[in-house]
């Protein structure tokens, strides 16, 4: 099963199932942008829209992208406002779907374990950012990656497990230099906030510079 057939099965339970890690990384990205300020927003994965609620509230305008056509079929519902533009679209190929010259703010979703080399990526992030713009990163931490956490979900015939890969901190940043990204912030998120287990979710902020 593709990437996109697998999101496109699991939109229908995605808001209901019990998902941490989907929770947490919504709360990295709200406290990771709190002092950051951004007229528009390229929005890369953002599925049922969990954190499109909250960017359109800060933001003049969000152009929020999905691979999966189900994703956005739930966000389309769930936000419905004048400030949004919802494009399905695969990011790997070219990014026709770009509503603004240039953006404030490129944000990435739980969507690069889904992506092997990073190194295309935020070369067109860089092309889309403003000077002095913002990406922000929230993806499952490799430390829990390492212990057998994946995108999955249950389906009928069993547990799907959606293909991912692995990134750590210092590819993040060594792929984003190439392309004039710095890094301006990270941190990491505990379930419970309990600080003696793994890390569930790791938050990267660069700027262009």
């Amino acid at each position: 099963m593709s990437i996109e057939q697998a999101y496109d099965s699991w939109a229908s339970q995605y808001d209901t199932n019990q998902n941490k890690t989907r929770d947490l990384e919504g709360v990295a990205l709200r406290a990771a942008l709190a002092e950051i300020e951004f007229d528009t927003c390229l929005e890369i994965g953002c599925g049922t829209g969990k954190n499109t609620e909250w960017l359109v509230q800060q933001a003049r305008h969000v152009t929020a992208v999905d691979l999966s056509g189900e994703m956005l079929a739930k966000a389309r519902e769930k936000v419905r406002s004048d400030k949004v533009s919802f494009v399905q679209a695969d990011i790997l190929a070219d990014w026709s779907f770009k509503k603004e010259t240039t953006y404030d703010l490129v944000s990435f979703s739980l969507v690069l374990e889904h992506i092997e080399n990073l190194d295309p990526i935020f070369e067109k992030t860089s092309d889309a950012l403003l000077q002095g713009g913002y990406v922000y990163i929230g993806e499952l931490h490799p430390f829990k990656q390492y212990s057998g956490s994946k995108a999955r979900f249950d389906t009928d015939e069993g547990i799907q497990v959606v293909t991912c890969f692995t990134h750590h901190l210092s590819d993040f940043v060594q792929a984003a230099k190439k392309y004039g990204l710095r890094l301006w912030d990270v941190n990491e998120y505990f379930d419970d906030n309990i600080r003696t287990g793994l890390p569930r979710i790791l938050a990267v902020v660069l700027q262009k510079v």
